[in-house]
This record gives structure tokens, sequence and C-alpha cells, in this order.
């Protein structure tokens, strides 16, 4: 925190998985240790050239943060990819170089270049691939649209005036990470998940039979009776189905 500039730092309020009506919509959620936030600059609308001061962790996200310092002395984090040194200088520009850090539309990105921060909406800010070590490939361009193929296996049409930051992200080894000890998890706010097959049949669907019974179903169901293994949960009017080339998961 010596580092980090206030007024990019806010506090984290936690809702332990519950609504605005005290109920828990969420589970296994629960007390963690205090949190703060940082303030990424997800639009990268400044057009000075920038330069790295810092990377640090983030303990709200996978990847880890670079504090840039603008030429006008502004202050701003970025999602720091791989190979982004401190003292290093980054800009968004449509003209920029094709180098780890900068930022530019999709139609000025040759094909094969990886990618990360991808906006969906032009202007909105990045909303894909934002996970540590996650990168996308771009893939073809046809005037104005670009084709991506996303970390998941989905390919997918951009606008080419989407925006996207050049390189793969910071912390791939972050998913073989051990924990070592339950407290761990317990102060990240996770609190103990109890199997369903080890539940009383009013509780759970799983649950019931004597000794080990298995769940005794074809599927796998939530608390509420719901199939969580082979229905498709997707939306089938949703607006960007017409975006999508190919589904993530299909051969």
């Amino acid at each position: 925190m010596k580092t980090t500039p206030k007024k990019l730092v806010s506090l984290n309020p936690k809702s332990s998985g519950r609504n605005s009506s005290g109920k828990i919509t969420v589970r296994h959620q629960g007390g963690r240790e205090k949190r703060f936030l940082r303030h990424i600059d997800w639009k990268r609308s400044l057009t000075l050239p920038a330069r790295v001061e810092a990377i640090q962790y983030d303990p709200n996200r996978t990847a880890d943060i670079a504090l840039l310092v603008y030429a006008n002395g502004v202050k701003d984090y970025i999602l720091a990819p791989q190979g982004l040194k401190i003292g290093e200088s980054v800009v968004f520009s449509e003209t920029a170089e094709i180098k780890v850090g900068n930022c530019l539309s999709l139609k000025n990105i040759p094909i094969g270049i990886e990618i990360h921060n991808l906006e969906i909406t032009p202007g909105k800010g990045a909303q894909m691939v934002r996970s540590a070590g996650n990168t996308a490939t771009v893939q073809s361009k046809e005037g104005n649209i670009v084709v991506v193929k996303l970390p998941s296996g989905e390919i997918r049409q951009f606008d080419g005036t989407c925006k996207a930051t050049i390189g793969s992200l910071s912390n791939p080894h972050h998913k073989e990470e051990i924990l070592g000890k339950a407290g761990r998890k317990r102060h990240m706010g996770v609190r103990p998940t109890v199997r369903g097959v080890a539940q009383d049949p009013r509780s759970h669907p799983h649950g019931g039979g004597e000794g080990r019974s298995g769940i005794g179903m074809k599927s796998p169901k939530s608390p509420w009776g719901k199939r969580t293994l082979g229905k498709r949960t997707r939306d089938r009017k949703k607006y960007s189905n017409k975006h999508i080339i190919k589904r993530r998961g299909v051969k």
C-alpha cells in the first residue's frame, strides 16, 4: 500500500453472499480479510505515453497490476502483461508499435498477435480476457470485422474499433498455486462446502440412503433440483449469438 496512490484505492465492501434484503443468494461466502479495491483503467483513453512505475499484487484479481505514470503526471493502474518491466513506456494509440502493454484498436493489430483486455462494445472498456495467464489471438479480418479466438476456444467476431492490449497476462502459474491450509481459504472469504450425498434428502436431492449410496440419479442436481450437467444454460435469443462463429467445447 506504500506505493499505491490513495486516489486509486477504495475500501472493497463485502456482502458475504447476501442481497439487499440480507438473504443469502450465493452460498459458501463469509468473513474475510479487509480488502482495498484498486481502480483499473479499463478504457485506456489517454493517448499520452506512460511509464511503468511499479508491478504490484492485487488481492481482488488473479493477474498482477502495473502502476502507470503518464506524461502529464496522471497515475493509473492497468493489468500487467507478461514481460512488462518497471521503467518501460506504454501508450494507447491507433499507430502504436506492436509491443507488450501497448493498446490499439483491433483493426490495427496484425493477424496472429496475442492480446488481452478485450472490449466487447467500442468505448465501454475491457470486459474479456482479464484472468491470469490468459490470452486471445487475432485470427482474421474482413472489412471492419475482426475474428478473435478466445482462451475458452470460442471463435467470435468483434467490431474493428474495439480496443485490446498486446501480450498475454501475467502470473500464468496462478492455477498451480497450492493454498496449503483451510484457514487461508477462510481468509479469502470462502466458507466450507458440505457434499450433497452427505446431507439428508430434505436438504439436497443427492441426500439420503443407507451408507454410501451415491447420488441415485442419472445426472447430478443442484440443491434446488436443477440439472448441473449436460443442460445448456445460454439464452437462445442472446444478442451476441450472431457474433459467435464457433462455440467453446465444440470439436
